[in-house]
């Protein structure tokens, strides 16, 4: 497995900070131009979720450590920046909540658990499963995937080794290959990194695809603190040409920049 192969790097302890800065920034650079190689893979995953999503299924991602963390995250962050709801995707991590802050000690090594885990949700075939694991071998994500196929749900991952009993797992798998890690073996870095863009590019894909983007702006963002509320008057100004003033009324009355948007139009109509 290449991400528990030998750093490029040695005597890490004896170099200077800037030297440990610029060789981890080296690194990195290398992470994006080792997903862009998996566009396709990722590409044919998106439009399968999508073609799901548009019939009423959810998003799940299942993961253990770093991994089952970037699919907490990234399932959290699309209520506040998309207005969905807050059971359409979902991140699931091996050991539960706790895990997120606190290692579960041989939580990743049970291969029934997740299955379980996503029973709580009652998962159906119209759903979508991704199994995130940087080593592509860990057993929590390799029994979810092959239990939820046997029951006929869609299946993919994101991995960053070829080859993985994960990959093979899933009906579309995603390998994003990064090589070696700056400290030897910690997927934390540059895996834990392709893992996030991928993530990124999944999910503002598919929310892009179920019209959760308007032009180029989160129309349906919810607007929860001070900044974002100045952000959807900007959005309102700038596709309506209203006044700061209208535009505040505007989301005041339809509670959201693409009703206050809407309304506008109806105005003028």
């Amino acid at each position: 497995m290449t991400t528990e192969t030998a750093s490029n790097y040695d005597h890490l302890e004896r170099m200077s900070v800037q030297e440990l800065l610029i060789n981890i920034n080296k690194e990195d650079k290398t992470v994006p131009l080792a997903v862009e190689k998996s566009i396709p893979q990722i590409e044919k995953l998106v439009e399968q979720i999508v073609t799901r999503m548009k019939q009423g299924g959810r998003l799940f991602y299942i993961g253990a450590g770093t991994s089952g963390r970037l699919g907490v995250v990234d399932a959290s962050e699309c209520p506040p920046t998309y207005g969905v709801p807050f059971d359409m995707v979902i991140g699931i991590m091996a050991g539960g909540d706790s895990a997120i802050r606190k290692a579960v000690e041989f939580a990743e090594d049970d291969d029934q658990q997740a299955w379980k885990d996503l029973q709580e949700y009652q998962i159906t075939n119209l759903d979508s499963l991704i199994g995130i694991a940087a080593s592509g071998r860990t057993p929590y994500v390799i029994g979810g995937l092959h239990q939820a196929r046997e029951a006929g749900i869609l299946t993919g991952c994101i991995v960053c080794n070829e080859g993985s009993a994960v990959a093979q797992a899933a009906e579309f798998p995603v390998e994003v290959v990064v090589g070696p890690e700056f400290v030897t073996g910690s997927t934390r870095m540059k895996s834990g990194t392709a893992q996030k863009l991928v993530l990124n590019m999944i999910s503002t894909s598919v929310m892009i695809r179920l019209g959760r983007v308007q032009g180029n702006k989160m129309v349906d963002m919810q607007m929860t603190n001070h900044k974002l509320v100045e952000r959807a008057i900007r959005m309102v100004v700038e596709e309506t040409n209203v006044s700061r003033e209208e535009a505040e009324a505007l989301l005041d009355a339809h509670g959201s920049v693409r009703g206050a948007i809407e309304g506008a139009v109806n105005e003028e109509g």
